[in-house]
């Protein structure tokens, strides 16, 4: 019996032309690769002096079946790279993935007057579904009855918008009197999120995606501005993931534990990762990489540091398990 090296996924970068309302996306794709990828010589994608990369076969030839479609979003400041881990694992357990960066809110372009129109967040998911479903390579290997998306963050915030749920910043403003020390609150504040009335009321528009069967959201931000009766009408399964290690600026109980209290009963589940931070759904680090990090920007070591006792490929191959049993599930 000899034993094949255990296929890795394929990877492309993707490069979506602005159409209509939806603007331009650079991100990539990672998808099942067919047999003779094995053959071929595998990439460290997403690895850098801070961060642990991921293996995948750059252009290899996609497999010959349909797939589940997941597209990832990223948190504020944050970019396609942050969940390659997820992405991975997905594949391998049969899902095609799609991650974007977010124009505004990345890390290489934190630009808060493209950032501040938070609803062209929801707007680029649904962008890159219809994209791949027009692509001349990716219709052919999209299940278009099966699409998910999750997000971190920013990014989980995202996906509940294209769930059906609904920014009132006006509410999300009296929030943030209350809590003014909250990530979303320094967000909303240095953004000047809904400023004008006519943000006010494009941040309030129904951004729903009906093709969106069922999202995650990994330790969301800025879920006290979601409208009540919003959350209470959103129709789809919701698997809702906290950490349960304190992050001061994003404590789960006002965010992750907040939306739970809110939704659906019958649509609504939530995990609470004790040994995990925020900062625990990003790439596992490097052993070096806080003194890295601190060095280029004071005060970024926080993104390697995980709750007591945490350790992150342990915490991403839970998190792993649970995504993957919800989607089964669901």
């Amino acid at each position: 019996q000899h034993q094949t090296r255990p296929r890795e996924p394929g990877f492309q970068k993707l490069e979506i032309p602005a159409n209509g309302p939806f603007r331009a996306l650079s991100g990539v794709i990672w998808y099942p690769a067919n047999d003779n990828a094995n053959t071929q010589p595998f990439s460290l994608i997403a690895d850098n002096a801070a961060f642990v990369g991921q293996r995948a076969i750059i252009d290899a030839t996609p497999d010959n079946t349909r797939h589940p479609l997941v597209v990832l979003s990223h948190g504020f400041g944050g970019n396609w790279r942050n969940q390659a881990w997820l992405a991975t694992a997905l594949v391998r357990a049969g899902y095609i993935v799609a991650a974007i960066n977010h124009p505004g809110t990345t890390s290489r372009n934190l630009e808060p007057a493209t950032g501040a129109l938070l609803w062209q967040r929801a707007g680029d998911i649904s962008h890159v579904i219809s994209a791949l479903e027009g692509h001349a390579l990716w219709s052919g290997h999209i299940d278009r009855e099966n699409i998910t998306v999750i997000g971190h963050s920013l990014g989980g915030w995202t996906a509940l918008e294209v769930a059906g749920a609904r920014m009132d910043a006006d509410k999300m403003t009296r929030d943030c009197e209350t809590h003014p020390d909250l990530a979303a609150c320094d967000v909303v504040r240095d953004f000047a999120i809904g400023k004008t009335t006519a943000d006010r009321a494009k941040l309030a528009q129904d951004m729903r995606d009906p093709r969106i069967k069922r999202v995650v959201s990994l330790d969301l931000g800025l879920a006290r501005g979601f409208s009540d009766a919003s959350l209470a009408h959103i129709a789809i399964p919701v698997l809702i993931i906290a950490a349960g290690s304190p992050t001061p600026k994003v404590p789960s109980e006002l965010e992750s534990r907040y939306l739970f209290d809110h939704l659906p009963a019958k649509f609504r589940e939530i995990s609470v990762f004790k040994n995990a931070a925020h900062f625990s759904f990003l790439q596992s680090c490097k052993p070096n990489a806080i003194a890295l990090l601190e060095d280029d920007t004071p005060g970024d070591g926080i993104i390697c540091k995980d709750g007591k006792n945490g350790d992150r490929t342990r915490i991403h191959q839970a998190v792993t398990r649970q995504v993957l049993a919800f989607l089964a599930q669901h």
